[in-house]
């Protein structure tokens, strides 16, 4: 990781990221870009996504730590979508019906409670966090939401069954 280009907190961060990974959270820069990192985050245990691998993308800017990182999914054939408090995975097969919410992972800390005091580990801690607390009423899909607060125990079904079928060994 010699990339005198770098800023010194983005090299410190990203060894402090491979030396003390944080528990079910794997992420390691790219070789040709070292701000840009792959991301793999496990379900939480006791959760929907439990047994789940979620591969993100994360990319620093060069106006880290002033602005936030970016995110998204890294699925090629279907994207998850994040809402900040209600984590169902959305499962999006086709861009045409809801092309916004492809790859969209929709933290505060991400848009508008960015700190420069917040590091990646924060970001994809909240990320992985995301998944342990479902609250449908802060929702990035109605559709979604509506099926949470209608029937939980069939959203959080199909959440189980949609990790198993798309996020089992990615």
């Amino acid at each position: 990781m010699a990339n005198t280009n770098l800023p010194r907190r983005i090299i410190k961060e990203t060894q402090r990221l491979l030396s003390e990974p944080a528990p079910g959270i794997s992420a390691s820069p790219s070789e040709e870009n070292m701000r840009y990192f792959n991301v793999l985050i496990l379900g939480p245990t006791q959760s929907p996504y439990e047994g789940g691998v979620f591969k993100l993308e994360l990319f620093l800017t060069e106006e880290y730590p002033m602005a936030a990182p970016k995110t998204s999914s890294a699925f090629p054939s279907h994207r998850f979508v994040f809402s900040q408090k209600y984590t169902t995975l959305t499962l999006i097969r086709q861009a045409a019906t809801a092309y916004f919410l492809l790859g969209r992972i929709c933290l505060d800390i991400l848009k508008d409670k960015w700190s420069p005091a917040l590091q990646i580990r924060t970001v994809l801690l909240s990320i992985q966090a995301l998944l342990s607390a479902p609250n449908p009423d802060d929702p990035l899909s109605e559709t979604i939401a509506k099926h949470w607060k209608t029937n939980e125990t069939e959203a959080v079904e199909t959440a189980k069954e949609w990790t198993r079928l798309y996020a089992s060994g990615v």
